[in-house]
């Protein structure tokens, strides 16, 4: 029985393509309810001729769309889940930093506030989405999804495997709240933004160390003869480690990198230069600091500002 299996696994395609419906589906509802929302709900609920929402969203829900295909389907879906550990990390680097803020900056703010409203659904939010629960949530989440049984068990069980993807996902989405979040005040401060996502790149170290310098295999289930391009299960951890540590910590370092320049570095040319702004103090004058001075400008001056009588002196 071990050989027949062996022969079938050692002649398997890790290329063959397969059709997951099921990936299909979930976008055309995804496609089919921001179509309702634009042209249904967002009228009615903020009137006629208000923009719902604008070409940028737009943009960015196509793009969510797109990643959500690409981490979902074939081939990175295929391979990661049934050949490399480094194809499935690859998974989860898509699915929790990069389709996230693209869904969340798709989403228009009175949608959300229709949602949830005023009350308690409200309150439920702002307390989920505090830094320190979203945060710690996601991290838990990251480390929960990497534990070896967990790995194995959902490679083979095809609901479980999804739930993982669904629950990732949903963290990451807490976690982008405090920092692009549509409710503008559960913001935090510039500096708060920067030093919560650098800490963000800090958790994921731990399992990638350990997958980057692990001398057995970690994952069973990724222990087959197949090997796609020829890598070895000991290589395909390390470059599973590399792309967790690396893939995630280049991002979001990126990303705090450009709110330190956005943020700090606003009108640094003008205030280090040593020439001013020359600005004529009447806007009606016909002489401006960069002309030339001539006796025509300085009869025009006096003769539209004459100079003050001399007050008469007492006999």
């Amino acid at each position: 029985m071990q050989a027949i299996l062996s022969s079938v696994d050692i002649n398997a395609d890790p290329w063959r393509y397969q059709f997951h419906p099921e990936v299909w589906a979930l976008i055309i509802c995804l496609f089919g309810a921001w179509l309702y929302t634009v042209r249904v709900i967002g009228p009615q609920a903020l009137g006629p001729g208000v923009q719902v929402v604008s070409r940028r969203q737009t943009v960015y829900f196509v793009a969510a769309m797109v990643m959500l295909y690409l981490a979902s389907d074939w081939p990175v879906h295929d391979i990661g889940e049934q050949y490399l550990y480094s194809a499935h990390m690859l998974q989860h680097m898509m699915l929790a930093y990069f389709l996230p803020p693209l869904a969340i900056l798709a989403f228009p703010e009175w949608l959300l506030r229709l949602l949830v409203g005023q009350g308690r659904g409200y309150r439920v939010v702002q307390f989920i989405t505090k830094p320190v629960i979203a945060g710690v949530t996601f991290n838990l989440v990251v480390m929960i999804t990497h534990v070896p049984g967990l790995v194995n068990a959902s490679a083979d069980n095809g609901i479980l495997h999804y739930s993982l993807h669904f629950t990732l996902v949903m963290s990451a989405l807490l976690m982008w709240m405090p920092v692009i979040g549509p409710f503008k005040e559960l913001h935090m401060g510039y500096a708060g933004k920067m030093i919560y996502l650098f800490l963000q790149s800090v958790v994921p170290t731990v399992p990638a160390g350990w997958l980057t310098f692990a001398e057995s295999v970690v994952y069973k289930h990724y222990d087959i003869p197949v090997r796609v391009w020829g890598m070895a299960v000991r290589d395909d951890q390390q470059v599973a480690g590399a792309i967790m540590k690396i893939g995630g910590s280049v991002f979001l370092w990126t990303i705090v990198i450009y709110m330190f320049f956005k943020r700090f570095t606003v009108g640094f040319d003008a205030e280090q230069t040593y020439r001013r702004e020359r600005r004529n103090p009447n806007p009606t004058s016909l002489w401006h600091p960069d002309t030339e001075l001539t006796y025509e400008h300085v009869t025009d001056a006096f003769e539209r500002h004459p100079a003050a009588p001399e007050p008469e002196r007492s006999q």
